[in-house]
């Protein structure tokens, strides 16, 4: 059986990912994914060949699933007021099915 979550999604700046992992806490996420990202956005090419993701890590594409939209809009809209003017990032909102959903409660 399936259950009904919402996974957020936010790919920005490596620098700026402590920041936004402890929003993530703070809001009610118990855990999170982070990878190395790179691509074609308003702000221009990120690299994404090895030795740049290696050397640089310069963008990051962090995933949370948590148990409720308002608290995946919790997440959004504080990652957006503290950096989005200083920082690239985009964030979207997925609806998701999770097995398990102990796992994603505070």
């Amino acid at each position: 059986m399936t259950y009904k979550a919402t996974k957020v999604v936010i790919i920005t700046e490596k620098i700026i990912f402590d920041g936004v992992a402890e929003i993530i806490e703070e809001a009610g996420g118990t855990g999170y994914t982070v990878v190395a990202a790179g691509g074609k956005g308003s702000r221009g090419v990120r690299p994404t060949n090895r030795a740049s993701v290696v050397d640089a890590f310069r963008n990051v594409k962090v995933e949370v699933i948590v148990s409720s939209h308002e608290i995946a809009e919790q997440i959004t809209d504080r990652v957006a007021a503290r950096y989005f003017d200083d920082y690239s990032g985009i964030t979207y909102l997925e609806d998701v099915e999770i097995l398990r959903p102990h796992k994603f409660h505070h």
